[in-house]
C-alpha cells in the first residue's frame, strides 16, 4: 500500500516544490543583498548533475527526484552556509567527481574519465586543499566499490591531481611585481600544502558549532543511519552494481563524519560534502519504506528539516 510518503517520493511535484523551497530560502539568505549569484550558479549546477549522477546510475528503481530533492533540503536546512563560495566549488567538483567515476565501474581502461574525475578533485584542492584526504579513500573505493583501479588508472588519477596545478603555476609560483622582474617564490605553494600537515585533534565539535549548525549535523547523521541500515538490510532487492555504488556512498559518508569530528573547523565545507554524500542514502529509505512507522519518519525528518532552515535563518538576521 501506497502511504502519502510514497506518493511525495515518487511525485513529479516533488522536485519542483523543493526547487522552489530553495529559491526562497536563497532569497532569505541574502542572495541579492549579498550578490550570491556565483554561489547560488554552483549550488544550481550540483543540482544538475546530481540528477544525472542518479539518471545515469538508477540510485533509485522507480522513477522519483528524491536523491536531488533530498539534497536541496538537507543543503536549506544548513542555510548559513549557502554563502560560502569555497564549500560550493568543492561540493561541485566532489559531485562531477563522483559522476566520473561511476562511470568506469568495471572498466579499468577507463583512462578518460579518470583523469577528469581527479582533475575535478584537484581543482577542489586548490579551493580547500585538505580535500586531498580523500584520495587514497577514493582509490580504495575505486578497488573495491567501482572495480576500476589498476596502474594505469591509478598513474591517471596523479596527473589528474597535478593537472589544476599546471595552470595554477604563474599564480602559486610567480608574483609579479610592478616595481621589479618576475621571480619565483615556492611560499605561496609551500603555505598551501602545509595545512595538510595541520591533522591535530582540535578542540570538541561543539566549541566550533553554533547550536543550528551541531542539530543539522546531528540530523544528517541520523538519517543518514537510518537509511544505511535500511538499505543494507534489503540490499538483496537492488542490482549488484547498485549496492557497490551504495558501498561508494556509505564509506564516504563514515569518512566525512570522521573528518568533521577530527578536524571541525573544516565543519563549513566537510558538511557540505556529508551533505552531498548522505543524500542517496536517505532518499532511499525514504522512498521504499512504506510502514506506518516510516510514514511518520518520512514527515517528522521534513518537518526538523524546515524548522532548522526557519531557525539558522532567523540567526543570520
Amino acid at each position: 500500500m501506497k502511504r502519502p510518503q510514497n506518493i511525495i517520493a515518487e511525485g513529479g511535484l516533488t522536485l519542483p516544490v523543493a526547487a522552489l523551497f530553495g529559491i526562497v530560502v536563497w532569497l532569505l539568505s541574502g542572495l541579492v543583498q549579498q550578490r550570491l549569484w556565483l554561489q547560488l550558479a554552483c549550488f544550481v549546477a550540483t543540482v544538475y548533475v546530481l540528477i544525472e549522477l542518479t539518471n545515469q546510475n538508477a540510485l533509485l528503481r522507480v522513477r522519483s527526484r528524491m536523491v536531488s530533492s533530498t539534497f536541496i533540503v538537507l543543503s536549506c536546512a544548513a542555510s548559513f552556509l549557502l554563502p560560502q563560495m569555497t564549500g560550493g566549488i568543492v561540493q561541485f567538483c566532489f559531485v562531477v567527481a563522483f559522476l566520473l567515476l561511476f562511470q568506469t565501474y568495471q572498466t579499468s581502461h577507463s583512462i578518460g574519465r579518470t583523469f577528469y574525475a581527479f582533475t575535478a578533485i584537484g581543482l577542489a584542492s586548490i579551493a580547500f586543499v585538505h580535500v586531498l584526504w580523500y584520495v587514497p579513500v577514493l582509490w580504495i573505493l575505486m578497488a573495491t566499490q567501482l572495480q576500476s583501479l589498476n596502474w594505469r588508472t591509478w598513474l591517471t588519477s596523479l596527473l589528474g591531481l597535478a593537472m589544476p596545478y599546471w595552470f595554477a603555476l604563474l599564480w602559486f609560483l610567480l608574483p609579479f611585481n610592478l616595481s621589479d622582474e618576475w621571480t619565483t617564490d615556492f611560499t605561496p605553494l609551500a603555505d598551501h600544502f602545509s595545512k595538510l600537515a595541520d591533522i591535530a585533534i582540535q578542540s570538541p565539535i561543539t566549541s566550533h558549532l553554533f547550536l543550528g549548525g551541531l542539530l543539522v549535523f546531528i540530523l544528517t547523521i541520523i538519517l543518514a543511519t537510518i537509511g544505511m541500515a535500511h538499505f543494507w538490510q534489503y540490499s538483496f532487492e537492488d542490482k549488484i552494481r547498485i549496492r557497490l555504488l551504495y558501498g561508494f556512498f556509505t564509506a564516504m559518508t563514515a569518512v566525512t563524519v570522521l573528518f568533521i569530528l577530527v578536524q571541525p573547523q573544516h565543519f563549513s565545507v566537510l558538511m557540505r560534502l556529508l551533505t552531498l554524500c548522505t543524500s542517496p542514502l536517505i532518499a532511499h529509505v525514504l522512498t521504499f519504506t512504506s510502514s506506518r512507522l516510516s510514514n511518520i519518519l518520512f514527515f517528522v525528518a521534513l518537518a526538523l528539516a524546515l524548522a532548522l532552515a526557519v531557525f539558522n535563518l532567523l540567526g543570520n538576521v
